[in-house]
């Protein structure tokens, strides 16, 4: 079934994905004034951006490749997100474990001096510890080398941030509904066409297969891996701009230390793998840097699993064999394809064309599309503004100012997140799972914990939980809910995870 006829009203901004990208965008636009319509064909994060090392980071490594403005931005941009989202991004300290035969000393206290300093640079207050030389073995004090071999003696110690990065996605969406955006999760994008200087857009409701047509002043393509697919459906001449698929990959253990800190590794093929403390009882490996063309549903390989854990055995006491993996996962980073042949060399970098071509004969400007190549999490806010500042030209009563320093949460402060972890508590829900609720939704666990929760299951999720993501969070499968926006598939026991299934199938079924 298909309406043609387009609704009378065009949108000023039609995003297509649903990622970190999109889910930003559409923030900001609707912010600034603009009415939004977000479609995502499958879930909220559903591809790269819950497949991250769920870091908020300037990234180290980047400055052996000379990517100054992008690691003084992703530090700035660390201070930001902490203020912006308290209750999904955390500080983290990292130790990089001395090898002299792979980085010098002297080269290491001046990549750490140039990371401790590029993000202040900028004017933004850096908050977090700054950097510096530590013995690894333990002591009264300290034991930054927990876990780690006897041989592992001297290191640094840095700052960054861990991020639930699904959840990220989610609440960038959550508020840019509050202000009015049209966001439509299972609504696939066909195509589109310039007509009369407006785009008509075909969408399509994935579940029961209707068609209808939108117009809209402005296109963000939005799409991450599949920016490319969908120029083929978008009626606009050709770009020379493509995109390379590199494939990361990680796996979760049971964890290594006890310790709150994580680890920066470095292996001699000069790439660097984290291990990263990952919610209570774990600890999350990786990533690796693979170029492939099948990015539909990514898979870690056998060689890639071998790669992390033989670098993590050359440094932990304890070695790792395949049957200590709890889990995996792999995503696909579509970076912009900046001519190098070494993955961990291509720019983590974001570039946004603009494309207003005009129609021919009417010699009307043309309806602009906005193509977004590569990017990271960290960077995702000012991705946004640049992607508003191009954008703008065409929106001349649009807000000029950014503002998407503002919390997702008025109030969420780290003070006021501990203190509705107290009272959660005296409303008798455990100690673990009140702050479950409120690591995974700040501010609105308030509502959502009462004396009423059905059955909690494990401690990690409970039936009260089921309708508010499918109402609320746009969660349509078991998948949408344990997965992306709970982590419960992780956390709770095999026994019980059957149980939550059938409830969860069961609540969808009723609706």
């Amino acid at each position: 079934m298909h309406n043609s006829e387009p609704t009378a009203q065009p949108v000023d901004l039609l995003v297509v994905g649903g990622g970190i990208n999109g889910a930003g965008i559409a923030r900001d636009a609707v912010g600034r004034g603009l009415s939004v319509l977000l479609v995502e064909k499958d879930d909220l994060a559903a591809h790269t951006s819950q497949w991250s090392s769920k870091l908020i980071h300037g990234g180290l490594r980047y400055l052996e490749h000379y990517e100054f403005r992008l690691v003084g931005e992703a530090l700035a941009e660390r201070e930001v997100l902490l203020r912006v989202a308290p209750h999904l991004i955390k500080p983290l300290q990292f130790v990089l474990p001395h090898e002299p035969h792979l980085r010098p000393k002297w080269m290491l206290r001046a990549g750490l001096f140039l990371y401790d300093n590029l993000g202040g640079w900028s004017g933004q207050k850096q908050t977090l510890p700054k950097s510096f030389a530590a013995k690894l073995r333990a002591s009264k004090a300290s034991n930054w080398g927990a876990g780690l071999k006897p041989q592992f003696g001297e290191g640094f110690v840095y700052s960054d941030a861990q991020v639930n990065d699904a959840r990220l996605v989610v609440e960038n969406a959550k508020d840019a509904r509050a202000r009015g955006a049209d966001i439509r999760v299972g609504t696939a994008f066909v195509g589109a066409k310039r007509v009369g200087g407006i785009w008509h857009a075909t969408i399509k409701d994935v579940r029961f297969g209707t068609e209808q047509t939108v117009p809209a002043r402005a296109i963000v393509n939005a799409a991450g891996p599949w920016v490319k697919d969908l120029l083929a459906h978008i009626d606009t001449p050709a770009t020379r701009e493509t995109v390379k698929h590199i494939k990361g990959s990680h796996i979760i253990v049971s964890r290594v230390h006890d310790e709150p800190h994580a680890y920066i590794l470095q292996n001699k093929d000069g790439r660097i793998v984290f291990v990263i403390p990952y919610f209570e009882r774990f600890s999350l490996i990786g990533t690796t840097d693979v170029p492939v063309t099948d990015f539909d549903s990514p898979q870690i390989s056998d060689d890639e699993t071998q790669y992390l854990l033989d670098l993590a055995n050359t440094y932990l006491v304890k070695p790792l064999t395949r049957d200590d993996i709890v889990s995996t996962y792999a995503g696909v980073r579509p970076l912009y394809d900046d001519g190098g042949d070494d993955p961990s060399a291509i720019t983590r970098d974001y570039t946004l064309k603009l494309d207003h071509h005009v129609d021919s004969g009417a010699g009307a400007g043309g309806a602009p599309l906005l193509n977004i190549y590569g990017g990271k999490i960290t960077t995702y806010r000012k991705l946004a503004e640049h992607a508003m500042e191009k954008l703008l030209p065409f929106f001349p009563t649009a807000k000029k100012t950014s503002w998407t320093d503002t919390p997702l949460q008025g109030g969420a402060t780290t003070k006021s997140l501990l203190a509705l972890c107290d009272e959660i508590q005296r409303r008798g829900i455990s100690t673990g799972y009140a702050h479950r609720l409120v690591n995974r939704y700040g501010l609105a666990a308030d509502q959502l914990a009462t004396t009423d929760m059905g059955e909690i299951f494990d401690d990690t999720f409970s039936e009260k939980e089921i309708p508010y993501l499918r109402d609320h969070e746009w969660a349509q499968s078991a998948q949408a809910m344990l997965q992306r926006r709970t982590k419960t598939n992780l956390l709770a026991s095999p026994a019980t995870l059957p149980r939550i299934h059938a409830a969860i199938e069961k609540a969808l079924a009723s609706q």
